[in-house]
């Protein structure tokens, strides 16, 4: 069947019917998840990059994988609401789209929305409050579609992000710590949410800041040690030491938005440490970083501090959360991290 969906992952799903080669590489330029296609066009879309197909010769077979559904009345509902629940189900709903909608998405998940517009796309990712998986566009007949993909792939999440006050700060003496380069260039405070415990994330800024002695790299965050926590797309963390080429993490500016950032590569290095401890809503929690200039926090006003100018009383950007996690997803369950 080809690469994995998963419905954790805003899709995008273009059609392109009949096939033409400029919309196709257009489509696999702007991120576009999977291609729908007529018999005969898997291959040739294929020749043009790695990507998932959905045609009677494609990885996804309509019928067999994919059910297309066209909701016009009560009774359709009932009727997708039958479907083999592994299956991915496309919904065309007419010009009422968010009440049927609504009571597809309160029974079942992958679940994928045609749209015409961009408003339509964040009516329907944002349907009771869940959203559906993801949207499909077709090129022939909607204008703009392009414009449609971007938003949709970007925006993965807002986070309520809250302000701490520094404790304590402390060097602990030398641990590996990892920087985390990405495939993207992170624009200001839009920085990877770290931390000793995945309930307690810090806003670590990323290397952007005009510094004497090193060149700006705006793609790289100075994370923290092995063990910390990152924030992934979805909710879900991992240990900074599992992150690899290829893996996505959570970029995350300072009002809260975010947006998925593909890592370029991870570089471990012994390198001498710094305590940070911090309180927030009543609860404590911690990072270690590297102890050096180049490496910040980030304030309320999103600017970056550095760890070396911290004092008892500083101000910073976490994310508080409740609950614990179970190999990066989050979990009803009472953890204690110190």
């Amino acid at each position: 069947m080809g690469e994995e969906l998963t419905a954790q992952n805003r899709q995008v799903w273009v059609q392109i019917k009949p096939w033409r080669k400029d919309l196709a590489t257009r489509a696999l330029e702007l991120g576009a998840d999977a291609l729908i296609l007529d018999q005969g066009a898997s291959d040739r879309a294929k020749e043009l990059g790695r990507v998932l197909t959905v045609a009677p010769d494609g990885d996804l077979v309509p019928g067999r994988d994919v059910i297309l559904a066209d909701l016009q009345s009560g009774d359709d509902q009932d009727t997708v609401q039958d479907v083999d629940p592994d299956k991915w189900l496309v919904l065309s709903t007419g010009d009422w789209s968010m009440v049927p909608l609504e009571n597809v998405l309160a029974r079942r998940g992958r679940v994928l929305a045609r749209v015409k517009t961009a408003e339509e796309a964040r009516a329907v990712l944002g349907a009771l409050e869940v959203g559906v998986s993801g949207v499909v566009v077709d090129a022939h007949e909607t204008a703009d579609w392009n414009l449609i993909i971007e938003p949709v792939k970007k925006t993965v999440e807002t986070l309520n992000l809250g302000q701490a006050e520094v404790t304590e700060i402390r060097p602990v003496g030398l641990g590996d710590r990892v920087c985390v380069d990405t495939c993207s260039l992170l624009a200001g405070p839009q920085g990877l949410l770290v931390g000793n415990s995945a309930g307690f994330t810090f806003l670590v800024h990323p290397e952007n800041v005009a510094n004497p002695y090193v060149n700006p790299r705006p793609f790289r965050v100075n994370a923290g040690p092995v063990h910390a926590y990152a924030r992934l797309p979805g909710g879900r963390t991992a240990y900074l030491s599992e992150l690899q080429a290829g893996d996505e993490v959570l970029a995350v500016a300072a009002d809260g938005r975010t947006e998925p950032v593909v890592v370029g590569r991870t570089k471990i290095e012994r390198r001498p440490l710094i305590l940070v401890r911090a309180r927030a809503q009543g609860v404590e929690g911690g990072l270690l970083l590297q102890n050096a200039e180049t490496v910040r926090l980030t304030t309320p006003q999103g600017d970056p501090v550095s760890v070396v100018g911290l004092e008892i009383g500083t101000r910073v950007l976490v994310l508080v959360e409740s609950g614990g996690r179970h190999f990066g997803h989050p979990i009803d369950e009472t953890i204690h991290e110190k």
